[in-house]
């Protein structure tokens, strides 16, 4: 059978624009690559101000908010390098510095020396300059011809817009007017970078006004040093071996959902670690920053997945579990970017045998605990993800797999995590609160607690996370 079609009676050109906005004289592939250079560039620099406060900001919220906003830029980055890179531009000179106002604009955004600082200008003033500039593009160019860039910046509206709802919600609970009113000289230097600029695209009659740097007169030093909020109250703590309670297999499945749920929320401290390896390696191609970013980013989810966890099961985490910083604050301290890569490298090799992550999702299905397991599933996808990024970026620095292995085992054993020297400097007492949470746990299901599991008293003193012994104190 033949079907004739009646012509006009269908969307035309594929349904991205009318006819009428096609015939729209729009921006040439010149004026387009110029304004998307600008738009990277900011990206770029927004991506090293969130990763560059991730470990030192002590406020969780903000330090998992700051670990997704940096993944969404680097994402960007990444998909406007290709784009520039197809309109005719070699060499792209994506590394230049469009104008020198914007880079005052950033260098003041990064060595803002109060979180309060740092949210006004990220979201009140550089992501909102960059929504307006890539709005504008949108409305300017011709929606056929430069579709590609269309649908990537309408794909970076989404997120901006998202990330500036966040910032702006959190400001609204952290700075009052007398703080505002505190730093309105700076906001003034920071807009009158932009209108010197032209506006963040360049589009605009740049201004003369005024500028000095404040912040960034002295040389920006990046802080590695984590830090945390209140919720963390025993940050040396390290009283609970989780992973010897996981493997032991006198303990039932059931109660092992509460160490995993800690072990997950402890992940906190691997986009601490990975934010300064990021930070302080310079000359990578940005294939680099962004899979090694997505990966920062999946951590902070698995510490995301462990306080969802506790709150499923009713429990007050910070009153019940005492979450350490002591890997990341050892590793950032002890070793070079390179020693912390093979870390965790070695780590992530761990965790792809049967006795890894696929233990902890079967530990997981097990325990009757649907979240959990869901959880662990989705987790141990993501390590699979990991374990394939150290093999891009950190294996092919050595002559074999088992030299990269050797060498982040060796790395680790140099780190000095003195369990006996935190408690003898008054840091900490290693107070043992497993018993606390257990019984917290059994109370809100209802169920008595089993004594064998609530005896449990393992520490990190001589027992590794990989259940390796440690020869000596460190």
């Amino acid at each position: 059978m033949t079907t004739h079609h009646t012509p006009g009676k269908h969307p035309p050109l594929a349904g991205i624009c009318t006819l009428d906005e096609a015939q729209r004289l729009g921006l040439s592939v010149g004026e387009c690559v110029r304004r998307l250079k600008r738009s990277h560039y900011s990206l770029k620099r927004l991506h090293q101000i969130f990763n560059a406060r991730i470990a030192s900001e002590p406020v969780y919220e903000l330090k998992m908010a700051f670990s997704l906003h940096s993944h969404y830029c680097a994402e960007h980055v990444a998909a406007l390098r290709k784009r520039i890179g197809e309109m005719r531009e070699p060499p792209l000179g994506l590394d230049a510095v469009p104008d020198e106002k914007l880079e005052i604009l950033f260098d003041e955004i990064l060595a803002a020396p109060t979180t309060g600082e740092l949210l006004f200008g990220v979201y009140e003033v550089a992501l909102p300059a960059l929504r307006d500039a890539l709005r504008q593009h949108l409305a300017e160019t011709n929606p056929l011809a430069d579709h590609p860039s269309v649908r990537l910046i309408r794909f970076a509206l989404l997120e901006i817009d998202e990330m500036i709802a966040l910032g702006q919600a959190s400001l609204g609970s952290l700075v009052d007017a007398d703080q505002r009113g505190g730093i309105e000289d700076w906001l003034g230097l920071l807009n009158n970078c932009l209108t010197n600029a032209g506006g963040l695209d360049g589009t605009a009659e740049p201004a003369q006004q005024p500028v000095e740097r404040q912040h960034s007169a002295k040389p920006y030093h990046y802080d590695s040093t984590p830090k945390r909020d209140k919720r963390f109250p025993d940050p040396y703590n390290m009283s609970v071996n989780a992973e010897a309670f996981l493997y032991d297999e006198q303990y039932p499945p059931e109660p092992k959902t509460l160490m995993m749920f800690y072990k997950r929320l402890r992940e906190i401290d691997v986009p601490e670690m990975m934010s300064s390896i990021i930070a302080e390696t310079q000359g990578k191609p940005w294939s680099y920053y962004r899979d090694m970013t997505r990966q920062l980013w999946d951590e902070a989810r698995h510490a995301m997945m462990g306080e969802v966890g506790f709150a499923n099961l009713g429990i007050d985490w910070p009153s019940n579990v005492m979450v350490n910083h002591n890997w990341s604050l050892a590793l950032n301290a002890q070793l070079t970017p390179m020693e912390r890569h093979a870390v965790l490298y070695f780590i992530e090799q761990g965790l792809m045998p049967r006795t890894g992550k696929r233990f902890e999702w079967e530990v997981s299905k097990d325990s009757g605990n649907p979240l959990s397991a869901l959880f662990q599933d989705y987790d141990w996808a993501d390590e699979v993800l990991h374990a394939r990024i150290g093999r891009d970026w950190y294996v092919p620095e050595f002559d074999s797999s088992k030299a990269a292995i050797d060498y982040g085992d060796d790395c680790w054993s140099r780190v000095l995590m003195d369990w006996n020297q935190y408690r003898k400097d008054g840091k900490t007492e290693h107070r043992n609160w497993w018993p606390d949470l257990y019984s917290a746990a059994c109370k809100a299901q209802k169920i008595e607690p089993d004594p064998n599991v609530m005896r449990f008293s393992t520490s990190y003193e001589t027992v590794r996370a990989d259940l390796r012994t440690i020869s000596a104190s460190g």
